[in-house]
């Protein structure tokens, strides 16, 4: 990892037809974009799945999403 992952960085998305902003840190955009393509879909299409169950801030639920999944991946035999 290096110090620029851990840099903020804005991005500009679009959820149900709205523009927002998000910021992550570099490392948390990486591996959303590798679910992302993953899953074989945009990363504006899974930012919307996670901002329709999140509880809280977006970013927050974005980073809890990311470490949900990397667990999952380290559990797996």
């Amino acid at each position: 990892m290096t110090a620029q992952d851990g840099a903020l960085r804005k991005r500009s998305v679009l959820i149900a037809g709205h523009k927002t902003s998000v910021s992550l840190e570099g490392a948390f955009w990486e591996e959303l974009r590798a679910i992302a393509a993953e899953r074989d879909m945009p990363l504006g299409r899974l930012i919307e799945e996670i901002d329709m169950t999140r509880g809280g801030n977006l970013s927050s639920a974005i980073r809890l999403f990311v470490l949900d999944r990397l667990r999952e991946k380290r559990l797996k035999p």
